[in-house]
């Protein structure tokens, strides 16, 4: 990868990603896209465009004026808000996709874009799910995702264009807040045990889902997309986790660092439908095999990390507020 295109730079992913694509390959070389531009950092330290990804148009026009190699198609409406709004989740979801391997497809260039655990279904096996299993989901975002998985293929085995992709977990981020998805409130759980010190949960004790550490999910999208080509046999995409847990394990982590938090329910029946057609746990051994997939956040150490970086972040938030320098 030398000159990399990122669709959805200023989302959960995309907001990391581009900073440590920068730091990896050079900011210029780093073109951060989104529907509009905000004061984030990934979006005023270096090239940054505005992309509607349901624009072939503009989106071609933006890959050729900075000659990129490299398409990282990131831009999608998450599983709870998806599942709210259908219509529109096909329209961007598969639309955007479409205009983004089409621009990979006339540029020559590599590819990648995230699939989703969201991809299986209620008929798919709950525990160690296998890189190639029933994939029959019930939601809008699964249906997307299987897609998804399915054109990458298309292009790849039709164009010869050098599709890869990930099937992500829940990720956990201190950086961005989450963006609709039946994951967030493991990230959630961390901003309120360091702010009041209790947390409602909306997923139910005892449902389990696979999760990743962010630091970990960058790591995996950069040595695949850096790995040969000839080794790779699922290209979309691999089934990538690092841990699995309950609501009440993730809160039983966070009371060895805040001993007073308390956890209730108050479950929302969408994301919990949602969240129990989902595998308890999956199996990574394909993304280990073909390209060396590992991690280095287990959910201890991972807490340890959340808590003190976010304690840093909402202290330093509070004091900008208050506009004491």
């Amino acid at each position: 990868m030398k000159r990399i295109l990122i669709t959805g730079a200023l989302g959960q992913i995309g907001s990391e990603l581009t900073m440590k694509l920068r730091e990896t390959y050079g900011t210029d070389n780093v073109i951060a896209t989104d529907i509009k531009k905000n004061d984030s950092e990934a979006a005023q330290s270096g090239p940054f465009e505005v992309v509607d990804v349901t624009d072939l148009k503009r989106m071609g026009e933006v890959a050729k004026k900075y000659k990129v190699d490299t398409v990282m198609h990131l831009a999608a409406l998450l599983s709870a808000t998806a599942e709210a709004r259908p219509v529109l989740a096909w329209n961007l979801n598969m639309g955007g996709l479409m205009n983004a391997l089409e621009t990979a497809r006339e540029l020559n260039a590599q590819f990648f874009t995230p699939s989703s655990i969201g991809a299986f279904g209620p008929s798919t096996p709950k525990d160690s799910t296998p890189q190639d299993t029933i994939m029959r989901p019930t939601t809008m975002y699964g249906v997307n995702k299987v897609a998804g998985e399915l054109l990458s293929d298309y292009y790849y085995h039709k164009f010869g264009v050098d599709t890869r992709g990930l099937r992500f977990p829940g990720l956990i981020s201190h950086v961005a807040l989450p963006g609709g998805g039946t994951t967030d409130y493991a990230v959630e759980i961390y901003y309120e045990a360091i702010k009041t010190g209790k947390y409602t949960s909306y997923i139910d004790k005892g449902t389990y889902m696979d999760m990743m550490y962010m630091p970990d999910a960058l790591n995996a999208i950069i040595d695949l997309m850096e790995a040969d080509p000839c080794k790779l046999i699922h290209r979309n995409s691999f089934n990538v986790t690092a841990m699995s847990f309950d609501p009440e394990e993730i809160a039983n982590e966070i009371k060895k660092h805040i001993p007073g938090f308390e956890l209730t329910y108050q479950v929302d029946p969408v994301r919990q439908r949602i969240a129990d057609s989902w595998p308890n746990s999956i199996d990574a051994i394909a993304a280990e095999e073909e390209w060396g997939f590992k991690f280095e956040y287990d959910l201890a150490k991972m807490t340890q990390d959340m808590i003190s970086k976010l304690t840093n972040k909402l202290t330093m938030n509070k004091t900008n507020a208050s506009g004491i320098q």
